[in-house]
């Protein structure tokens, strides 16, 4: 299949943001890790408080009565995942969080699960997710680190969630597509909206990704600017933007 990345991207304000690859995105988070911050707990808080109101906004006015099932893995994207279901429990709404591998989490993400379990929200084994009925399902199962074709849980959580009938909304990019080329390997999330981080990504395809969202996660310019990256400040006084292609 031949490669069709994206270049840019622009706001509903006529603004222009460049479209950038996994590895340039490895180095933004390198850079504000190591040099600048914010650091990793403060990205993944900002990225999770943004999608638990991306996640009300899709819902509309009946979020707080919609059955709500998270997936997370075990990395930042799971991370994020598991803030944005503390987030939504602590507002009364009915969440269920599923973990692909609960014993594998990373430091931080497993300091998010510590929080979530808080919360009224309620953490469900995988063998129960059959029996689950969703009004919206948060894939937060696997962001840029896409490493093969999915197996195993993750495999399992693609194919429960893509054959549920519940709308879909991604975190940072649909899993299972490759955040540079846009392509999958085998199965993937068919999200129908997507919420990415920082900037977008070259494989952030509308095909694959649905309705497209920019999520400010604290990101100072000065890492831009360190990479010689052409950056213009994209969300005014908001903390998400709607995108489309430029």
């Amino acid at each position: 299949m031949p490669n069709s990345k994206i270049e840019a991207f622009k706001t509903d304000d006529d603004i222009k943001v460049a479209a950038i690859t996994t590895e340039q995105m490895r180095e933004v988070d390198r850079i504000a890790m190591e040099e600048t911050g914010p650091n990793l707990f403060q990205m993944m808080e900002n990225a999770g408080r943004n999608f638990a109101l991306q996640a009300i906004e899709v819902l509309g006015g009946g979020w707080q009565k919609a059955n709500i099932v998270v997936l997370a893995g075990l990395g930042g994207n799971g991370g994020g995942g598991i803030c944005a279901a503390r987030h939504l429990a602590n507002r009364q709404a009915n969440v269920q969080l599923a973990l692909s591998n609960p014993d594998g989490l990373g430091e931080v993400p497993a300091f998010q699960r510590r929080i979530f379990q808080s919360t009224s929200g309620r953490e469900v084994e995988t063998s129960a997710m059959p029996g689950l009925r969703p009004d919206l399902i948060l894939d937060a199962v696997i962001g840029y680190s896409l490493k093969g074709a999915p197996r195993g849980a993750v495999l399992d959580f693609f194919q429960w969630a893509n054959n549920s009938g519940a709308p879909i909304l991604s975190l940072d990019v649909p899993s299972g597509v490759d955040s540079t080329s846009g392509q999958s390997e085998g199965e993937y999330i068919h999200a129908e909206w997507t919420m990415t981080l920082a900037l977008p990504k070259t494989g952030l395809l509308p095909e694959k990704t649905g309705a497209l969202f920019l999520a400010d996660i604290g990101i100072p310019e000065k890492v831009y600017s360190n990479m010689s990256l052409n950056y213009t400040h994209p969300f005014g006084n908001r903390y998400r933007v709607p995108l489309s292609s430029a």
